[in-house]
């Protein structure tokens, strides 16, 4: 049985989508492992703001490539056509009631997906990289300082790995050294070390007003079945597990691995928010319904919101390119309904 949420929480509760427009800055960087990525650098569009709203949902987090705004003959200067087009995306967000998470999927020095696409230094070891890093936040911090936190936070960097938790923290205080210089009540978002139980930074704890993100992403046999670019795990997935599996995976196993460690660290006066979570389209639609159930059940009864891992795409609810669900045209897109109607349920 979980136990209470601690009282020094007090988050809005976030429910919404990633929307992946600038997830990376190459056309062709995932066509071999997984072409149905194929946004590149692109604008954002107003009509996922106006659907996110409309469908009941209050928050879109915009995990992006530094490199789309990025001058690639020097990376400490900003182009500003691609740059405008992420200010559409804040004031789109701030019309339609949609809180806005800017995050950086690729920093320089360092992205969960490098092995695909490697970059040319290291955010944990690198001074030349922390630089970098720190100096593109607080371009962002100066652009958007006046910009209410009700509408706007700032995710620092997605899925930090390959590093010790010192490391990271090291990494990330030049960054939240320069946006609290240029606007010091900005909300940072600040993801734990990544694993298939994503855990919480004690080093980080004290970062004043931060939130700190978790993920839903176990077992990942299941969330990532088929997945070419994740190991493609084979074995056809199931919810629970049945005796006998390595690790029975169940709902009691969720929450001692995914949610308890978060859990301690609220009640320690952390603030907890699921910032990525999901299941890809090769998962059958009964498993991965069942399994979503559980977790937005345990993150309902300790109040903490999410958002999933994505709005339009393979993960998501909208276009996902599922073989076994009967989806239902709306506005001219896919609508896997069911799994819509589970969401809004929590």
């Amino acid at each position: 049985m979980l136990l209470g949420r601690s009282s020094a929480a007090g988050l809005p509760r976030w429910r919404g989508f990633n929307l992946q427009e600038k997830f990376t800055d190459k056309p062709d960087e995932w066509a071999d492992v997984a072409p149905e990525w194929g946004r590149s650098n692109e604008p954002f569009l107003e009509s996922d703001f106006e659907s996110i709203a409309e469908l009941g949902f209050n928050f879109a987090r915009l995990p992006m490539s530094y490199r789309c705004w990025t001058d690639p003959a020097d990376p400490f200067r900003l182009l500003e056509a691609p740059l405008s087009e992420i200010d559409r995306a804040v004031e789109w967000g701030r019309q339609y009631g949609v809180h806005v998470c800017l995050n950086f999927h690729r920093a320089p020095g360092f992205c969960i997906n490098a092995y695909y696409s490697p970059e040319p230094w290291n955010l944990w070891t690198d001074s030349y990289a922390r630089e970098l890093f720190a100096h593109h936040w607080r371009h962002f911090a100066r652009r958007y300082r006046g910009v209410p936190g009700a509408d706007l936070s700032f995710n620092l960097v997605n899925e930090p790995n390959l590093c010790t938790a010192q490391e990271y923290a090291d990494a990330m205080a030049p960054a939240i050294a320069a946006i609290q210089d240029e606007d010091a009540g900005r909300t940072l978002v600040i993801d734990g070390l990544f694993g298939e139980a994503t855990l919480p930074v004690e080093q980080l704890l004290a970062v004043p007003g931060a939130v700190h993100s978790a993920r839903g992403y176990a077992p990942f046999k299941l969330t990532h079945y088929l997945a070419t670019w994740a190991g493609s795990p084979s074995e056809p997935p199931v919810w629970p597990d049945p005796p006998g599996a390595e690790i029975e995976w169940n709902r009691e196993v969720f929450e001692r691995y995914c949610v308890r460690p978060w859990l301690d660290f609220e009640a320690k006066g952390a603030r907890v928010f699921v910032g990525e979570w999901g299941c890809y389209n090769r998962t059958p639609h009964e498993v991965a319904l069942a399994w979503m159930r559980d977790c937005l059940e345990l993150w309902r009864d300790v109040g903490w919101g999410w958002a999933l891992w994505c709005f339009r795409g393979s993960f998501g609810i909208l276009d996902s390119g599922r073989d076994d669900v009967v989806y239902e045209n709306w506005k001219g897109r896919q609508l896997d309904r069911r799994m819509l109607e589970l969401l809004r349920e929590f």
